[in-house]
């Protein structure tokens, strides 16, 4: 398992229309058979901020949900939106064991 956290800074004025694409993506991303989950977390007390959360079942899943053309149209719609680039930690799964997602 692989676990992926984005970090997203969102210009104000498009946090709605960013958080109505991305749900989009997520919603069509948990049915991809190489994600396990893909969370949207929206931060309390800076609505601009966002994390996803992603865990793939393995190495080769990233790269396989970004020949999505959901993902593509999802990266090309928020581009504008961003208040800066997102950014990306890659994480090792620990607990639950990976047979358990």
């Amino acid at each position: 398992m692989l676990v992926v956290h984005v970090h997203v800074h969102v210009v104000p004025d498009q946090v709605e229309a960013f958080r109505a694409a991305t749900v989009a993506n997520a919603s069509a991303s948990v049915r991809e058979p190489g994600v396990a989950r893909f969370d949207v977390l929206q931060q309390e007390g800076d609505p601009t901020r966002f994390i996803l959360v992603e865990v793939y079942r393995d190495e080769a899943a990233p790269a396989r949900h970004k020949e999505t053309a959901h993902y593509q149209a999802w990266r090309d719609a928020v581009a504008p939106m961003m208040a800066s680039p997102r950014t990306s930690v890659r994480f090792a799964n620990v607990f639950p064991a990976d047979d358990a997602w």
